[in-house]
């Protein structure tokens, strides 16, 4: 077994924990109100305008032992540039005030998830930081294009609304291989690290999950 096989088997239930998270089981099942989705896309926004900046101040923190990575990062960087002004964009597109959630605060999970991996690079092993990789791009490889499918359907908003999901999908795909092929390549050590940070930001990532306004279930009349 390959260190991200077992990466992958290790955190089953910190990956279920997210899953069963209300607004993921109302999304899938086709039960999801615009309020919802344009709050989902709203903290979206907020993490993912970080992702840029993080990745910088990762390649300037890696330890020789990690120089290896610097080429990888450098690709991240420039295949992430932009995706918050997708977000913005579908925001827009979907009825929303994209402004409105550019000067905003994020709520406090998403802080939270963001203020740990800017920590976790600056204070901790800059390997951790894989591990946040490793969840978001699992958790959009698993969800994201079966969730953009079903919100469009409940909500008949137009394609240009999901651009962020759909293209983060089909492009995380891609990234996952990627990934595979980097952490196999570490240190025992460092792979502890990004298992152990995959497992906190499971929690994390959940937790903004958890935090969005899920459906109202109607009781039917007897």
């Amino acid at each position: 077994m390959s260190f991200y096989e077992e990466l992958t088997s290790v955190t089953t239930a910190e990956r279920q924990q997210l899953f069963s998270a209300p607004i993921v089981a109302d999304c899938l099942q086709g039960r999801v109100e615009l309020s919802g989705y344009l709050a989902f896309l709203a903290q979206a926004y907020h993490h993912v305008r970080h992702t840029t900046p993080l990745l910088m101040s990762l390649g300037g923190r890696l330890p020789e032992r990690l120089a290896w990575l610097r080429r990888a990062v450098a690709e991240y960087i420039e295949e992430e540039l932009g995706h918050e002004e997708w977000i913005l964009e579908d925001i827009a597109a979907a009825g929303g005030d994209a402004n409105a959630v550019r000067v905003s605060l994020p709520e406090l999970p998403a802080e939270l998830m963001v203020a740990y991996a800017y920590d976790l690079i600056q204070r901790g092993n800059p390997a951790g930081f894989f591990g946040m990789v490793f969840v978001l791009e699992g958790t959009s490889v698993a969800l994201a294009l079966m969730a953009a499918d079903r919100i469009q359907q409940a909500l008949n908003l137009p394609n240009s609304a999901f651009s962020y999901l759909r293209s983060h999908g089909t492009l995380d795909i891609q990234h996952t291989k990627h990934l595979a092929d980097l952490v196999n390549q570490m240190t025992t050590t460092d792979q502890q690290e990004v298992l152990r940070c995959a497992k906190v930001f499971y929690h994390l990532y959940g937790a903004i999950f958890r935090a969005l306004p899920s459906t109202p279930q109607v009781n039917p009349t007897c």
